[in-house]
């Protein structure tokens, strides 16, 4: 079966970068000034963005790389440790944000808060950008994906920035910096979760969701040739490619040539119904071995 890799829009990212890397700055240095915890808070999460940006187009790259004899797969799964990194590390930033919105919350200090909301609306506009330029690229990659929930996050977490900027302004609630900065941080952990999750599945070799291997017995079973299939392995080699191998009991001493016929018309139906783009089946007659389905 043919296998096809999406290619990233190169220079997409490459000025998403540096629209990130001009926000990372800004608020870094508004933060200070203004005395805003949530704008350091943003600040921080959009430096992971850039290099979770950085990482994802390099392990695009990598994964791209044919495959050689001592690395028969290739780097395929360079993209999902990549996804797994990016989304970990935000978890990281997060629980860190916590932390301190905490102590700031017993602390308070006094936040100057044009700063933050002229650099909070910079941030959502320059990230709104970000996410135009890769959303093609994320339907398509769950390593992109990971980076464009970290833009898109930071489009909402700037929102708040910005709204909590706004009562510090009109009411002086000088705690409200810190609340945001932890609803920020809380945001962070259930928008990685998921690419954790699925990361974490596609390394430990699980078989994907959206595939019982109950459901393909019976598809395979149709054929009358075959007997019995046992010792089934399924599992994504990324998040694109679905992997099965399995042994096949013969009702029949086919002949080689009928054998693979058969087989031919069973990767077919496999390939259209569930989309399994590589099959490796252990054809076997009247062969006395376990006949268990997983083994």
């Amino acid at each position: 079966m043919s296998e096809h890799h999406h290619e990233v829009h190169g220079k997409n990212l490459l000025l998403t970068i540096v629209l990130n890397l001009i926000i990372t700055v800004a608020q870094i240095v508004g933060g200070i000034f203004s005395g805003s915890l949530a704008l350091l808070s943003d600040a921080m999460h959009n430096f992971s963005d850039v290099l979770s940006l950085i990482i994802a187009f390099g392990a695009n790259r990598l994964a791209s790389r044919p495959s050689t004899k001592a690395k028969t797969f290739g780097y395929k799964r360079a993209e999902i440790l990549a996804a797994l990194f990016n989304a970990s590390m935000l978890v990281g930033i997060a629980i860190f944000l916590i932390i301190e919105a905490i102590n700031r919350l017993f602390h308070p200090s006094v936040v100057m808060s044009v700063w933050v909301v002229a650099l909070g609306a910079l941030s959502i506009l320059l990230n709104t950008i970000s996410v135009l330029l890769v959303k093609d690229d994320a339907d398509h990659n769950m390593n992109i994906k990971a980076a464009y929930i970290h833009l898109l996050t930071d489009v909402m977490t700037s929102a708040m920035v910005v709204i909590g900027g706004v009562l510090i302004y009109f009411f002086h609630i000088y705690w409200i910096d810190p609340i945001v900065s932890m609803m920020i941080a809380f945001y962070l952990i259930f928008a990685s979760y998921d690419i954790i999750k699925e990361s974490v599945s596609i390394l430990m070799q699980f078989a994907p969701k959206n595939i019982k291997i109950e459901n393909i017995i019976p598809y395979v079973m149709q054929f009358d040739e075959i007997q019995n299939i046992h010792h089934i392995h399924l599992w994504r080699l990324d998040d694109h490619r679905v992997h099965l191998e399995a042994h096949l009991d013969f009702a029949k001493n086919l002949t080689l040539q009928a054998t693979n016929n058969l087989i031919d018309k069973i990767e077919q139906t496999l390939h259209m119904k569930y989309n399994i783009s590589h099959v490796t089946l252990q054809c076997e007659y009247n062969r006395k071995d376990n006949k268990s389905i997983i083994v």
